[in-house]
């Protein structure tokens, strides 16, 4: 603060002073002059500066050897420094003597945050800190602002008041989120939508049609309209927006609470709210649904989800970084998952693998658990397309490689339970059986594991294997032997069972579940997700592991 003071020329030594009286005398005014004394000062000085006097410099640089030929030496005292009190055009001897809209354009450029602090400095600086133009320039670089402003105008709200009562106070719970709905899970988007913060629940497009856009419905919203003051709305239910509350629980965790549940109710009870909720999630009717199993899974959903209409606790998720070596970007995508209908999961690379882990889940796996687990070390060669018909063939490629990655993993386990000590790096001799597949397979993965490939291979589904899409595409880029979590009601006996991984594109992928004979198709989620992406891996792995505890 003191040297703020001393830059501005309000300090309290006795030298501040006495410059702050000069500069008042040169000025004509003192430092907290109204608007008007401003505008006659800056038109003053731009027409010193068009008559011929110089523009106006630094007072605190040193003079140098063009300074010494435009100027007398008697203007440039023993330290080298201008000196103010020579005559001649004025030069600012402080941050206070800069013209109104240059100060402006240099606290606009300070976050939002040093802002308050910057205003405790002087009543200048906290007069200039008024204008819109500083908080409209913080709006949009901190927080993606696209609203035409004109609209706050008409609804009396300040960009100040914008910053700092609702977009600051709730930055926290900006960016992507899962609620904690049992195993079904889910997806939230906080933005900042105009002028509102809004909680988008993102919704699978209706089963089968898993390439449509997703579908979104607000959960919450907060604005400042009515109390200048944030006001949080349950935008749940048929009834429009209503009274509701936001509590921050812990880091990268909130809870929203609905004050007024009667908003969620329908006229005609259970039984209409059912059919409203039934058309919304699934796009038709019961009596449409002929599958006694799915009607059962249906009912089941409603059932328990409607059990949260009242609070969610919300936990954060992040999108996957992205590396060169990515067989394709990392992302979210919608599956499709039999009976249970279609699923987001996230995908990511690990090394040597890739990851499918779910967002949204089901009574069998949960939310939260890794559905597919992809080894990009092992890619396998379909064999021609009138082969591919015939589930024995690809069965027969598939389940070799099972059993050599089963066959590893048990002459693994004896040879670190035999010793731990045996085995050095500089032993030639003393190489295990393992460990020799094991170099062999790091070979396989410089060639197995470059980016994405633009040839091409014919592909088809083997006769017996059901698939949700008749509609699929018929070429693939990459074929990988991988495994996929399946389980009984209730997440119970869950097993990894082996599969083909089928690379389509950038945005669409395969897994034929060999056991279940089972085919789901992934498309990606196009949306802009802002403030989602993770700071490093260590963070998105960490969010994994914890998203996996939840639902274990």
């Amino acid at each position: 603060m003191a040297v703020c003071a001393r830059l501005c020329g309000v300090g309290q030594s006795r030298r501040c002073r006495r410059r702050q009286r000069q500069n008042q005398q040169d000025q004509g005014s003192d430092s907290d002059m109204d608007e008007e004394e401003e505008e006659r000062i800056v038109g003053q000085r731009r027409g010193d500066v068009v008559g011929g006097g110089g523009g106006p410099e630094s007072g605190v640089a040193p003079a140098g050897p063009t300074d010494a030929c435009e100027y007398d030496s008697d203007r440039v005292n023993r330290r080298g420094f201008l000196d103010p009190t020579s005559a001649g055009p004025p030069h600012p001897q402080s941050l206070l003597e800069l013209p109104p809209e240059l100060l402006v354009e240099i606290l606009s450029l300070l976050p939002g945050t040093a802002l308050p602090n910057v205003a405790l400095v002087c009543k200048k600086f906290r007069q200039i800190l008024n204008s819109e133009t500083i908080w409209k320039r913080r709006c949009v670089e901190e927080f993606s602002m696209q609203q035409d402003f004109r609209k706050m105008e008409v609804g009396g709200v300040s960009s100040r008041d914008l910053y700092v009562k609702l977009l600051h106070p709730y930055r926290h719970i900006l960016g992507l989120w899962q609620p904690d709905i049992g195993p079904y899970g889910g997806l939230l988007n906080v933005v900042v939508d105009g002028l509102f913060i809004i909680g988008w629940m993102y919704l699978p497009p209706h089963d089968p049609r898993v390439e449509d856009p997703m579908r979104r419905r607000p959960l919450f919203r907060i604005h400042i309209w009515e109390s200048n003051r944030a006001t949080v709305e349950c935008m749940y239910g048929h009834k429009g927006p209503h009274k509701g509350d936001i509590q921050t629980v812990k880091k990268d965790e909130f809870s929203t609470k609905c004050n007024q549940t009667d908003h969620h109710r329908m006229p005609g009870g259970r039984q209409e709210e059912f059919r409203t909720w039934l058309e919304e999630e699934w796009g038709r009717t019961l009596e449409e649904i002929f599958h006694e199993q799915m009607q059962e899974l249906i009912l089941m959903k409603f059932i328990y989800t409607s059990q949260y209409d009242n609070c969610l606790t919300y936990r954060r998720i992040y999108l996957p970084p992205t590396m060169p070596s990515d067989l394709l970007n990392p992302g979210l995508f919608k599956g499709t998952y039999g009976s249970h209908g279609l699923e987001i999961v996230v995908f990511s690379f690990h090394g040597t693998s890739a990851r499918a882990t779910k967002l949204t889940g089901d009574p069998n796996v949960p939310a939260g658990q890794l559905t597919l687990d992809v080894d990009l070390r092992r890619p396998l060669v379909l064999p021609d397309l009138e082969q591919q018909h015939n589930i024995e063939e690809l069965s027969r490629l598939v389940l070799g490689v099972h059993e050599e990655v089963q066959r590893e993993a048990e002459q693994q386990a004896k040879d670190s339970s035999a010793t731990v000590t045996g085995t050095t790096e500089g032993d030639c001799g003393g190489a295990s059986g393992a460990e020799g597949m094991e170099a062999d397979h790091g070979a396989c993965s410089d060639s197995c594991l470059p980016g994405p490939s633009s040839s091409t291979q014919p592909f088809t589904l083997p006769l017996g294997v059901m698939a949700r899409n008749e509609v699929y595409p018929r070429t693939c880029r990459k074929c990988f032997y991988g495994t996929g979590l399946i389980a009984g009601h209730n997440f119970t006996s869950p097993e990894r069972t082996p599969g083909l991984f089928v690379l389509f594109d950038e945005d669409r992928f395969g897994f034929i579940w060999l056991e279940l004979k089972s085919f789901s198709l992934y498309s990606r989620l196009t949306d802009h997700l802002a403030h989602a992406h993770a700071p490093n891996m260590e963070r998105f792995e960490a969010m994994l592991h914890n998203m996996q505890s939840w639902t274990s």
